[in-house]
């Protein structure tokens, strides 16, 4: 079976509380293949294990993932902004974000799940684009710490920080 071109590698079918019956194809090798300028700072994996979204993210739909990402991770029933990395509350609810008009296509739970979907080698040319851009959007919020932080001083805007993590920036800039 051919997909434009490339060869299938993969065939996920995800069923979960907020998705069931999608499937979609990797035909990039994981963590391989990005787009041009699109070069995340940690894989979903570090992410993961540093701690994000309160731990409380891709709790019900682990099977979708390889299982070696949540060896580390810290993940949670409830949400707990103690497991983020930088130990502060950092996330809106999902209920914001799709109030907002932030959740695109095929991914329920937001940019994190994207990220997560494409790192695995899903390609979704014109949704990836819209993510991406995203993505590089969120870089200002670094320049915001830059300007408004003493070098080396990880303290200083823990919540920007976390946030960056949280999109893959590299948040001790």
């Amino acid at each position: 079976m051919r997909v434009n071109r490339v060869q299938v590698r993969k065939i996920i079918e995800v069923n979960d509380c907020m998705q069931t019956g999608y499937r979609y194809a990797c035909i990039a090798p994981a963590g391989k293949g990005f787009f041009e300028g699109f070069c995340p700072y940690y894989t979903p994996s570090q992410m993961l294990k540093m701690g994000v979204f309160e731990g409380k993210y891709l709790n019900d739909c682990r099977g979708e993932f390889p299982t070696e990402w949540f060896k580390e991770a810290k993940i949670s029933d409830v949400a707990d902004p103690a497991l983020n990395y930088f130990g502060v509350k950092s996330r809106q609810p999902l209920s914001v974000w799709q109030q907002k008009g932030w959740i695109y296509g095929p991914d329920p739970r937001g940019w994190f799940q994207w990220y997560c979907r494409y790192f695995l080698g899903r390609r979704l040319p014109e949704l990836d684009a819209v993510q991406i851009k995203r993505w590089r959007g969120f870089a200002r919020h670094a320049g915001q710490i830059r300007a408004n932080c003493e070098p080396g001083d990880i303290f200083c805007r823990r919540r920007q920080r976390q946030a960056l993590l949280q999109w893959s920036h590299d948040p001790l800039i």
